[in-house]
């Protein structure tokens, strides 16, 4: 059964994954012991139940409980949420989504990670110049 994954999740639907990647398989007794501030052992069996309809869980019965695991990697799941931070606020443009990110941390940016991002981006430019070429040919 294949689903559409929607990241579309609320803080509390955010804390649940966080949970989930950290541990990689979890029961909502679990999740609920995990995030304190949450209301109810019901709220964490709905809130659960709403990921897996999204198409971000899954579970299996162990007994009269459920344990829950993602169906995506967290990596995807961080490139889908970025993806969507970029289009929603940044009107789809690297370009100011980058430069929002760099004003803020630009006092804690330091110079090995500055030059980290350099050499990410002449990869990128490289790359991205061997994609020319091949569909010029």
């Amino acid at each position: 059964m294949s689903h559409k994954h929607q990241l579309h999740l609320s803080k509390r639907e955010r804390q649940v994954m966080d949970v989930v990647y950290r541990r990689k398989e979890v029961s909502a007794k679990e999740v609920w012991r995990e995030i304190p501030d949450f209301p109810s052992y019901s709220a964490v069996r709905s809130v659960l139940s709403i990921l897996e309809q999204k198409g971000l869980l899954t579970h299996i019965a162990e007994g009269k409980k459920y344990i829950y695991s993602p169906t995506i990697t967290h990596e995807k799941a961080m490139h889908s949420a970025v993806r969507q931070l970029v289009n929603t606020y940044f009107d789809g443009s690297l370009e100011k989504a980058v430069t929002a990110m760099l004003e803020i941390h630009n006092q804690d940016i330091t110079d090995a990670e500055l030059k980290t991002l350099a050499e990410i981006i002449e990869r990128v430019r490289k790359e991205d110049e061997g994609k020319d070429v091949t569909n010029d040919t």
